[in-house]
């Protein structure tokens, strides 16, 4: 297996549009491919069920059984391994406002582990700086579900129980993986690119990078109507609220619905270098910074 981690708001529709349009050419050089449909990717079919934090007990008796059947689903005969792209492996990003950094991280890394029965050879793990990946969390939940004020959360974000070093030490210890690529975020490059840190066989593949896609963010404005909506009860499929977002996109107003202190941004900025130092001392990963 070769997995592509994600993680979180750090180009991972992206990726996975560009294992889907290269998907003719990947097949025919025998890989199976295996990632989800968020975000209307065509072919996107995965449903990995891994354990919530108050299920991590049952990872071994519910949860692998589970993961079985779904990789099974997507393995064919006739190909020699599978590329696996999924963000959620580690975690949701709901559980950082209140101070956890993917808190069943074990629980779900041994489930796949287990579950997948053939060894990983390669990973690849984009991370972000703490500061934009808090604020992009919280900005997308609050597209479509009720949130508490971003204010309210800053605290415990800035107080995170742990940080990238843990998750990447997780995935050496469970995944047993021979070789971890982890990207920050500003380096990640092309999606044709992180491919080919992830399985090098295929750098020399004519692979196609996924067309531009127009992708919206919610302005302050947007964000504002829309909560002010979910906190009246309303309930809005996506349509409708996509709709609000096209129609407050002219108005850049800053609102400070999602602003950190100026002090706390230096601290969450000091710590995700100090992060990056420890994980590029760490054998068996490969750092791009």
């Amino acid at each position: 297996m070769y997995l592509h981690l994600g993680a979180h708001r750090t180009g991972t529709s992206s990726f996975q549009m560009m294992l889907s349009q290269n998907r003719a050419v990947l097949t025919t050089a025998g890989f199976d491919l295996a990632y989800p449909g968020r975000d209307d990717i065509p072919q996107g079919t995965l449903g990995l069920r891994l354990p919530a934090p108050r299920a991590v007990d049952q990872w071994e008796g519910k949860f692998v059984p589970l993961c079985e059947r779904e990789l099974q689903r997507h393995a064919t005969d006739s190909s020699h391994a599978m590329i696996l792209s999924e963000e959620n492996i580690p975690g949701r990003m709901i559980h950082f406002a209140a101070g956890q950094f993917y808190p069943a991280a074990q629980a779900r890394l041994q489930t796949l582990s287990t579950a997948a029965q053939a060894p990983v050879l390669r990973a690849v793990l984009v991370v972000r700086d703490y500061r934009a990946l808090f604020v992009s969390a919280w900005r997308k939940r609050a597209e479509d579900n009720k949130s508490s004020p971003f204010k309210t959360g800053r605290y415990n974000m800035i107080h995170m129980d742990r940080g990238w070093p843990d998750l990447v030490r997780l995935i050496l210890e469970h995944l047993k993986v021979q070789e971890l690529v982890v990207i920050d975020y500003a380096r990640r490059g092309r999606s044709v690119d992180i491919l080919g840190f992830l399985v090098p066989e295929l750098a020399a593949l004519p692979l196609r990078e996924p067309d531009k896609r127009v992708n919206h963010s919610a302005t302050d404005a947007a964000l504002a109507e829309l909560q002010r909506r979910y906190h009246q009860g309303e309930k809005l499929e996506r349509e409708a609220w996509q709709q609000i977002i096209a129609e407050h996109r002219e108005d850049r107003r800053g609102l400070g619905l999602s602003e950190f202190t100026v002090r706390q941004e230096r601290i969450l900025k000091g710590r995700y270098e100090a992060h990056l130092d420890e994980i590029a001392a760490m054998p068996a990963v490969m750092l791009l910074r």
